[in-house]
C-alpha cells in the first residue's frame, strides 16, 4: 500500500488529470451523443454546447484537484480563467475540424461511427489541453530561488 501511495504522490498531477480528464471525456461523450441522437443536433454545434459545460467543468476541477492553483484574486482568477479558455478554443477548434472531417466530409454521421469520430477527437484533445494547460494557463510561479513554490494564472 505504501508503493502505490508513494506512486501517487511521485505522479500525483498525471494521475490527478487522467483521473479529472476521464471525467470530463465520458461527460463530453454522453453530452455529444444526448444532443446529436436526442435533440438531433448537427454535430458540430452539438460539439460547441457540449464545450462550453465541460470547459467550465475543467476549469474548476484542474484549479482545484489537477494543478492545485492557488491563485484566487479576482485578477488572477480572470487571468487563469481566460488563458484556460482560450487555450481550449484553440482544441475546440481542432476537435471541429475532426469532427466535421469525420461526420460531413467522410460521412461518419450516424450512430456508433460518429461516436468514434468523438472517442478519435476527445483523444486528441486530452493530450492537447494537457500539454497547454502544464505550459501555459496553470505554469508554475518561480521564485528568486528557481524553485516553484506554487501554481499562478500569469
Amino acid at each position: 500500500m505504501k508503493k502505490l501511495l508513494d506512486l501517487y504522490r511521485k505522479n500525483r498531477e498525471v494521475i490527478d488529470y487522467l483521473f479529472w480528464g476521464g471525467v470530463a471525456f465520458f461527460l463530453s461523450l454522453f453530452l455529444f451523443w444526448l444532443f446529436t441522437d436526442s435533440f438531433g443536433w448537427n454535430e458540430v454545434f452539438a460539439n460547441n454546447v457540449d464545450w462550453v459545460i465541460c470547459v467550465l467543468f475543467t476549469f474548476v476541477t484542474n484549479k482545484l484537484f489537477v494543478f492545485r492553483s492557488r491563485v484566487y484574486d479576482p485578477r488572477g482568477f480572470l487571468k487563469e480563467f481566460v488563458s484556460f479558455v482560450a487555450a481550449r478554443l484553440f482544441t475546440l477548434i481542432l476537435e471541429d475540424v475532426i469532427i466535421w472531417a469525420g461526420c460531413t466530409m467522410m460521412g461518419y454521421n450516424e450512430g456508433l461511427g460518429r461516436m468514434i469520430v468523438k472517442f478519435i477527437a476527445q483523444f486528441v484533445v486530452i493530450v492537447t489541453n494537457y500539454i497547454l494547460s502544464k505550459l501555459i494557463v496553470f505554469r508554475k510561479k518561480k521564485t528568486g530561488d528557481g524553485t516553484a513554490p506554487e501554481r499562478d494564472g500569469n
